[in-house]
């Protein structure tokens, strides 16, 4: 029988139930697992102390990407294409050619994903004739390319070590609703989770949301944000600008680069599940609701609150 990876739900689970002090069995029959591939999880990606689903996830897509093979790229052939690239010549005509002159070549559409990929020197993908729309193309319907990477954020931001950081996100009305949505914040290190409302889902009001953040407290509290591509996010370089916040971006699907406040987002919708018009929502409800969220004891706290851990932290700032 084929051995089924466990998905960022599972593990994000697994994380909250040993957390909570379950035992491998219990834990196995809450995610219809057996015991022997939960304690095999644990082994590989843990410890009796600590499990983290983002970071067992994170090592698990690094593993994936480093097993794929190379298949036919090599230096030579991918040096032989790029002269013809700069030549104006499509991935098509370049692998035609190569293959009529019996040259060493691969499929037109493997050349794309190389270049996609970064296999290959981008240069400018104007030029290409198809600009790659055979192969299928990613979704950037209200998204962006611009800003910093996740992968350029601090090493101390992802291991939690530090105080200041922040996971953004929206939660929105549901189809046929109205415009209303919530942005949300949760600072990494103390899983304090916060939620303003917004007239709408856009750069204009995320900004505004996070400027009423950002004033009730110090400078030193709000550090850095993680976010995902959504348009809302535009308003990167003004958040910078404005409050000194330096802006990550997940990769497209990598919700769980940003596990904390997918979680929390998940927490809420508890008191608030679709179908629900966040525009009917005040502000003494949703307040209510974060309330009962961060006071709820936490054993990655020493059994504190999200919130008696966020004001230690607050006292504590330099």
């Amino acid at each position: 029988m084929s051995y089924t990876p466990f998905s960022i739900i599972e593990r994000s689970k697994l994380e909250l139930l040993r957390s909570q002090g379950a035992g491998v069995r219990a834990i196995g029959r809450a995610l219809g697992r057996s015991a022997g591939a939960v304690s095999r999880e644990l082994r590989r990606n843990g410890s009796p102390e600590r499990y983290e689903a983002q970071e067992v996830q994170q090592a698990y897509a690094d593993r994936r990407e480093a097993s794929k093979p190379n298949g036919k790229w090599n230096p030579t052939l991918a040096s032989e294409i790029e002269a013809d690239l700069k030549k104006t010549h499509s991935p098509e005509q370049i692998a035609s050619r190569r293959k009529a002159k019996g040259l060493p070549t691969v499929a037109f559409k493997t050349l794309y994903n190389w270049l996609y990929t970064g296999r290959l020197n981008r240069g400018d993908l104007q030029v290409l004739r198809h600009k790659g729309k055979r192969r299928k193309p990613p979704e950037k319907r209200g998204r962006f390319t611009l800003g910093l990477s996740i992968q350029q954020r601090p090493k101390e931001i992802r291991s939690r070590e530090t105080f200041g950081h922040r996971e953004l996100d929206t939660v929105v009305s549901s189809r046929g609703k109205s415009k209303a949505c919530f942005a949300t914040f949760i600072e990494r290190k103390t899983q304090f989770y916060q939620a303003i409302k917004m007239a709408n889902r856009t750069a204009l009001s995320m900004e505004v949301a996070f400027g009423v953040l950002a004033a009730q407290y110090p400078k030193a509290a709000i550090q850095t944000a993680t976010v995902d591509r959504g348009k809302e996010f535009a308003c990167h370089a003004a958040l910078k600008q404005v409050h000194g916040v330096e802006v990550y971006f997940a990769n497209p699907y990598s919700s769980w680069q940003r596990g904390s406040n997918e979680n929390a987002n998940g927490l809420l919708r508890e008191f608030f599940p679709k179908g629900h018009d966040f525009a009917d929502v005040s502000d003494a409800e949703l307040q209510q609701a974060l309330d009962l969220i961060n006071n709820r004891l936490r054993k990655c706290l020493s059994w504190n609150s999200t919130h008696e851990s966020f004001q230690h932290e607050l006292l504590h700032l330099d």
